[in-house]
């Protein structure tokens, strides 16, 4: 998906996340066989200082753990070494444990216990990919909503009855517990804390740093027919970039099939095949997340944001951003709109 257009309200600066009193910590369990890229998207996500958001202190740092002082990656490819004990995840806010090949083979007691006690200290758990196998095993999902790759899916749910599976989704935010389907879905997952924890301006200029899709809904397919089109004039690219720039429009699903010279049925059916959406949820989830931009920088009229965002009114506003974020427009605004004080700088 491109990246989102910068006409007409891009701003040159971010609106002021609320400063914590220290960063949020992130620990990162590294066992025996964990796959190298999910633990690379968790120290990208939350390790990477941003200078172009201008903070005096990070908004997260990242601390890895292992159960034992070496530690072999899948497949051999290195071994980690020189990392936190587990005893690091008692002094974390959120607890990352990302997947490894070989699910049915039982984690290591000490994880499991790790993974247990911070969970019932209220910190917030996340698992990337087959990460949710230990999260299960762990025995914190019984009666839970949860994903996890597609490949495995009917594995995990013989493995563990107790979890309410959703094998075709991106992810699933539970609150305190959140499960990403595969390594790409764990960006998905990241972002959507960013915009969480921090708003959704926040989340865009991570994003870019990124070269990442912005926001791609959870309940978006893990799995779509066709990832790369047959026909090159197929691309659903360029209408995206044309919607972005009229979001405040009138816009339509007819107008879009307009615009890209197809039927209704035939714009619907590459949506569901490239993006894994149909049309009028990624135009409303654009519409949305044009409306929160608005509000983080500023802007008090809900009339007003929701003419700019193509929400329409004021009342369909509300219901989408409380849809959306679990917030209120007004709560929202407290949460991430603007700071006194200079702003950030980019």
């Amino acid at each position: 998906m491109p990246q989102e257009s910068s006409q007409p309200f891009q701003p040159s600066r971010p609106s002021r996340p609320s400063r914590p009193s220290r960063p949020h910590r992130v620990a990162v369990i590294v066992d025996e066989g964990t796959n190298p890229f999910e633990v690379g998207v968790a120290t990208e996500l939350f390790g990477l200082p941003r200078p172009e958001l201008g903070l005096e202190h990070p908004l997260y740092e990242v601390t890895l753990c292992t159960p034992t002082p070496e530690v072999r990656m899948n497949h051999g490819f290195f071994t980690l070494a020189g990392a936190s004990g587990l005893d690091a995840v008692d002094d974390a806010d959120t607890l990352v444990v990302p997947g490894r090949p070989d699910n049915v083979v039982p984690r290591g007691g000490a994880v499991l216990d790790a993974i247990r006690r911070t969970h019932a200290r209220g910190a917030r758990v996340l698992s990337f990919c087959t990460g949710s196998f230990a999260l299960a095993e762990a025995g914190v999902l019984d009666g839970r909503r949860a994903t996890t790759h597609w490949l495995w899916a009917d594995s995990f749910r013989e493995l563990h009855p107790k979890v309410l599976v959703e094998p075709d989704v991106l992810f699933v935010d539970e609150g305190d517990i959140l499960t990403a389907a595969g390594s790409a879905a764990a960006l998905d997952l990241g972002l959507h804390l960013w915009r969480r924890d921090h708003g959704a301006e926040i989340a865009n200029h991570v994003s870019r740093r990124l070269v990442f899709a912005a926001h791609r809904d959870g309940g978006q397919r893990q799995f779509v027919e066709r990832p790369v089109p047959e026909v090159p004039d197929e691309s659903l690219g360029p209408l995206l970039v044309w919607a972005q720039e009229r979001l405040g429009e009138a816009l339509t699903v007819a107008d879009l099939a307009a615009r890209a010279a197809v039927s209704p049925a035939t714009l619907h059916r590459r949506f569901r095949a490239q993006l894994g959406t149909t049309p009028l949820a990624w135009l409303t989830g654009e519409r949305v997340a044009l409306a929160c931009r608005l509000i983080e920088r500023g802007e008090e009229r809900l009339d007003v944001v929701a003419e700019r965002s193509g929400l329409g009114t004021a009342a369909n506003l509300r219901a989408r951003v409380r849809r959306e974020t679990g917030l209120s427009p007004s709560a929202y605004r407290r949460r991430f709109g603007p700071a006194t004080g200079e702003a950030l700088s980019v």
